[in-house]
């Protein structure tokens, strides 16, 4: 019980402060995102790409918001309504979070090598989500809060992207697009590890949280 809980109080911290910043720099510090696109080259209809860009940070912090909630004991045993709207909220974040990053992914920075990358996760995420979905329908709750494990990691694609990116750039000088690259693919890998990481680590601890 303890684990699970120390790794959902990590979770509820690294959320609020993750979707506190990316909040303000993309809404309030930087709206144009003149530090991100200046990275990119050859970007066609700016004005309509910021726009989608909004839509993808709102999706993502809604299924962020609604999955971590859905993670919560007292709200599947209190309120199973509540965690079925929710669940299928997240299920409609996810979708949207797609949708947009397939829009944007042409223009990814590092160009198709990248663009190959996040049309991978669009699609690997999507597929995880709908098997979590799958397997609740079929009444195999602890299948489903396997794969749902497997799919909120996603959340944190952006995260994990940024901080490794930084890490390589700023930290020892790398070229910044060499840098992305890495990021990008890191990312996949470290996150379909932390998935499995958690599941065995809460498999050691019969009490959710």
């Amino acid at each position: 019980m303890k684990n699970r809980k120390t790794l959902y109080i990590l979770t509820i911290a690294v959320s609020i402060a993750f979707i506190g910043y990316t909040t303000y720099t993309n809404f309030i510090y930087d709206p144009e995102a003149s530090r991100f696109l200046r990275h990119k080259t050859g970007l066609k209809h700016v004005s309509l790409w910021l726009t989608i860009m909004d839509v993808h940070i709102a999706a993502a912090c809604a299924a962020m918001i609604a999955g971590l909630i859905n993670f919560s004991r007292r709200i599947r045993e209190r309120s199973a309504k509540l965690h079925r709207a929710l669940g299928y909220t997240y299920v409609l974040a996810v979708a949207i979070v797609d949708l947009t990053s397939g829009y944007m992914a042409p223009s990814s920075t590092g160009g198709r090598v990248n663009s190959i990358a996040f049309n991978f996760i669009n699609m690997i995420w999507l597929v995880i989500t709908v098997v979590a979905v799958v397997k609740i329908r079929k009444g195999k709750a602890a299948e489903h809060r396997r794969w749902m494990i497997r799919s909120y990691v996603f959340v944190f694609t952006n995260l994990f992207t940024h901080l490794i990116t930084a890490a390589l750039h700023n930290g020892i000088g790398m070229d910044y697009t060499v840098s992305y690259t890495i990021a990008i693919y890191s990312t996949i890998v470290l996150l379909l590890l932390l998935a499995e990481l958690v599941i065995r680590q809460l498999k050691t601890d019969p009490e959710r949280p």
